[in-house]
């Protein structure tokens, strides 16, 4: 029989009336599951498509009354053992096989009786465990406003050290100029949260919030590891050979002078202690690892050459002697 929607329980959207007129289609296609599914399987199914066509939240959409009523007759006889295994052997003729003919699915006459409005998490209101579909002036709850996902770029300085900066957003056909406060130490990726200053909230409830997710630019001399800086140091064979005084950079604290000891090889660290990056969750500081980097001239005069072969001749140990070994 078609589903005539000026039929007055229909029009009143009483569930019982509307499933005298459905189809019949076989329920595990109707809530998508397949023959073996489990209980809890069946329950979940019906839980989301119930959520997903309920009429109070389709109220522009009559053929959801029509899906609601259909996955609602589905799991009546689905989610109750002795109907299940009556439908599995007989299809749509198991009402008619022994007791519990006819009925309404909602109690009454031998159905089984379960809480709608239990299984839909009181979404639409109607409080008391009453009806889903409420009595009179339905009910209604104040939601929270959505989140809203930003992303800023700030210069690797802001992301050790911290400070401000500024991010505009358009949200709810507004354009809005929020200050997010980088905190010191913040990774590549980290995520700072602006709480209600997302979209405005539904029914009375709070504005969502923002969550800004922070990309940390790199830097021409410094790069991280962890809580330490690193710095590469560009020394001659001389320096490194016969020790020096070199300048040295840090991140805030403007240049220093670094003491090399004579006979300091390529690739050694030397620590500057408290001058790396903060920990977000201890506070303490990380260190600042100066690299040394051995540069030796490209283009050598006849008197440079003469100098270096001399050396080695006066200095001939071998650093790979035995290495291999």
């Amino acid at each position: 029989m078609p589903m005539d929607l000026s039929t007055p329980c229909l029009r009143n959207k009483h569930l019982w009336c509307m499933v005298q007129f459905m189809s019949q289609r076989d329920y595990y296609e109707t809530l998508g599951v397949s023959r073996s599914a489990s209980a809890d399987d069946i329950r979940k199914a019906y839980k989301k498509l119930a959520r997903q066509f309920h009429p109070d939240a389709n109220t522009e959409d009559p053929g959801a009354q029509k899906k609601f009523a259909e996955i609602t007759e589905a799991y009546e006889v689905l989610g109750t053992d002795e109907k299940r295994k009556k439908y599995d052997q007989f299809g749509h003729n198991w009402s008619k096989v022994g007791a519990g003919q006819g009925g309404s699915p909602f109690g009454g006459g031998g159905g089984a009786q379960f809480d709608l409005n239990d299984i839909l998490g009181g979404m639409f209101g109607g409080g008391g465990g009453g009806s889903p579909f409420g009595g009179g002036r339905r009910q209604t709850r104040a939601r929270k406003g959505q989140t809203v996902e930003a992303e800023i770029r700030v210069p690797f300085q802001v992301g050790v050290a911290g400070g401000e900066h500024e991010l505009t957003l358009q949200t709810s056909g507004k354009t809005e100029r929020l200050t997010v406060r980088i905190p010191a130490g913040i990774d590549d990726g980290g995520k700072v949260r602006l709480a209600g200053q997302g979209h405005p909230g539904y029914d009375g409830g709070a504005a969502g919030d923002v969550i800004v997710t922070i990309r940390v630019s790199a830097h021409p001399w410094f790069r991280r590891e962890g809580k330490n800086l690193l710095v590469d140091v560009p020394i001659t064979p001389s320096e490194a050979a016969l020790g020096a005084k070199v300048e040295v950079p840090t991140l805030t604290e403007g240049t220093l002078v670094l003491t090399v000891p004579a006979g300091t090889s390529g690739g050694a660290k030397m620590r500057l202690r408290g001058k790396g990056v903060p920990d977000r969750k201890t506070g303490q500081t990380g260190d600042q690892l100066v690299v040394m980097k051995i540069v030796t001239p490209k283009d050598l005069s006849e008197e440079a050459a003469e100098l270096f072969q001399q050396l080695m001749e006066a200095a001939p140990q071998n650093p790979r002697d035995g290495l291999w070994s």
